[in-house]
């Protein structure tokens, strides 16, 4: 008993807040023990390899690619709750455009053509985003309540009943804009859940690889569901929209199956006390046995992070306004990060695909929406590799920058060329080509950078007292800017047509400044690791550097993390 103390006292000194312990303090030699030569992050080296001799910490060992297979198809099992969020995005942008749907929730012109009307439109395609906020905040409590699997089952049969009352809908589109709502609120709660529980149960040198998957799947909800949508427009009754929204039950029955193969989250096992079912949750992630001493390790490490946050009590929505534990600033970073996700302009292309089309002069903009689907979706693979290769804060940086250039020559060429003799005398062939392409080259470095890596960063930003509700309403900034985008972006088109693009444009400039300021990097770290660095204030455009206290050396000063006297153009441009 006496030793459980002991390791309890010695928890709580390492996860002391930093009000408590100051950035000094926590680099104090008795920090030190279990010190490393290697100043450095590289998760291809071993420190100590030069032969010097240290009481080394045991660290749950990396193996080949093969060996995390098991643990790879768990987790895509997991990160499938994007493929529902997905479909949804891929098939409302052609409900709006099929005749029946239009036929029976628009409204007619003079002439007898239905048409929705731009406040209709923008409500049935963005009131979704909505429901996914509420659901977010309120929904994902189920899994601190139940745990992170039962949690996500609870949101997807609260999903199911929300396409129901979508497919029981005939001529009422209250109701149809009702049905959106509640399934709006079951994505929300998996848009929490899912990539929570893969940042919990994946080794820390693949979660932001595994993470991105949740991506994955919601750029192939998208492909398929722009497919579905070409292969179901020749039909003139409700086939049109009914079929797409009836497979959504087959991804629900899928979703709820895999949930019961997949290991529940560790540290929210620990938390409830199961100390043996986290060993196995553990060691079947990390691909070693039950009684290795790195899984020991790993238990205890989590043990004390959550024998600390029950001596500071149980968690309150006011304890998100805490500056002393970095909370609050955590808590604005994935806020933003998840509106600047939103502002890059993605959703403008996905959501209006096949109206932004139209307007270039595609006699089949269903087609065109399919390229660019499978573009979306393709690209998505090369941001899993660039995510663990060069980390999240060099991708985003890149994606902002690439992203801008490609959105000023769609807008510029939208304004300038494409209708030369007016905009109601036909369109320039070659000028919508052009913008067709620059949309494929802007969906390419999107996939690649801003789409995966925000969901990665929220994952694993925030402390586990906490992380449920930060990262809810984090994504609920995502959704409200996603309802204001889907909502005004008919009014805006209509108004100013392709400048709209300029608009995007300035968020992306601002994002880049934005992420060189505030977002630190957090490749190759423990969860917990990621809290100690925020804890200790690091400067964003240092956290690279920065080396966990169990891996420092004796010259190692943590003092320099936190300050910075260069001038600002100097710390963005300048050399090392």
């Amino acid at each position: 008993m006496s030793e459980a103390v002991e390791h309890q006292v010695d928890s709580v000194a390492e996860n002391t807040p930093v009000d408590v312990m100051s950035p000094v303090q926590s680099a104090t030699p008795s920090g030190l023990s279990t010190p490393s030569n290697k100043a450095d992050r590289d998760d291809g080296k071993e420190y100590g390899e030069d032969g010097e001799e240290f009481e080394a910490v045991a660290e749950i060992p990396k193996k080949p690619a093969s060996a995390y297979i098991t643990v790879s198809i768990m987790c895509i099992m997991i990160a499938f709750g994007g493929f529902v969020f997905g479909w949804d995005t891929g098939t409302i942008s052609g409900f709006v455009a099929q005749t029946d749907f239009l036929r029976r929730f628009g409204q007619k012109h003079h002439d007898g053509s239905h048409y929705l009307s731009k406040v209709r439109m923008g409500l049935v395609v963005s009131i979704f985003n909505i429901g996914c906020a509420i659901g977010g905040i309120i929904l994902s409590k189920a899994g601190d309540m139940y745990g992170r699997k039962m949690g996500l089952i609870i949101v997807v049969v609260i999903y199911v009943v929300g396409i129901i009352i979508q497919i029981a809908s005939v001529k009422a589109w209250y109701q149809y804009f009702i049905g959106r709502i509640i399934s709006g609120m079951g994505v929300g709660g998996i848009a929490v859940l899912s990539p929570m529980l893969i940042s919990e149960v994946s080794p820390k040198h693949l979660r932001g690889t595994l993470v991105s998957c949740y991506q994955l799947m919601i750029t192939l909800g998208i492909f398929l569901g722009y497919c579905t949508n070409y292969g179901t427009k020749n039909y003139s009754n409700s086939v049109q929209w009914r079929v797409p929204l009836g497979l959504c039950f087959a991804w629900a029955i899928f979703m709820i199956g895999g949930m019961t193969k997949v290991p529940e989250s560790p540290r929210y096992l620990i938390e409830k006390g199961l100390v043996e079912e986290a060993k196995r949750s553990i060691a079947l992630s990390n691909k070693v046995g039950v009684d290795d001493p790195a899984v020991m390790t790993e238990v205890e490490n989590l043990q004390s992070g959550v024998e600390a946050e029950r001596l500071a009590g149980n968690a309150s929505w006011g304890e998100l306004f805490s500056t002393n534990t970095k909370i609050f600033q955590r808590l604005i970073m994935g806020c933003m990060l998840q509106s600047l996700q939103q502002l890059t302009g993605d959703n403008y292309f996905f959501y209006y695909g096949t109206t932004v089309f139209k307007a270039v002069g595609m006699e089949d903009s269903f087609e065109t929406s399919i390229v660019l689907g499978i573009v979306n979706f393709a690209s998505t693979f090369v941001g899993i590799f660039l995510v663990e290769r060069y980390g999240r804060r060099t991708c985003l940086l890149w994606g902002a920058a690439t992203m801008t250039a490609c959105m000023v020559v769609f807008a510029s060429v939208g304004v300038t060329r494409l209708w030369p003799n007016g905009k109601d005398n036909g369109s320039s062939k070659g000028a919508g080509n052009c913008m067709i392409c620059f949309t494929c080259f802007y969906l390419f470095c999107f996939a690649t950078t801003w789409a995966p890596i925000p969901f990665v960063v929220n994952s694993e930003t925030f402390p586990l007292r906490v992380k449920s509700k930060c990262m809810s309403v984090a994504q609920a900034c995502n959704w409200l800017w996603g309802f204001l985008i889907g909502f005004f972006t008919p009014f805006i088109s209509g108004a100013i047509d392709f400048y709209y693009g300029y608009v995007f444009m300035g968020c992306l400039c601002f994002s880049y400044f934005y992420v060189f300021l505030f977002i630190p990097e957090t490749k190759g770290l423990s969860l917990e690791e990621v809290n100690t660095m925020w804890e200790e204030g690091v400067l964003p455009w240092k956290s690279a550097e920065w080396v966990p206290p169990s891996r420092r050396g004796a010259e190692y000063n943590a003092e320099d993390m936190a300050k910075d006297d260069k001038p600002l153009f100097k710390r963005m441009f300048g050399r090392k």
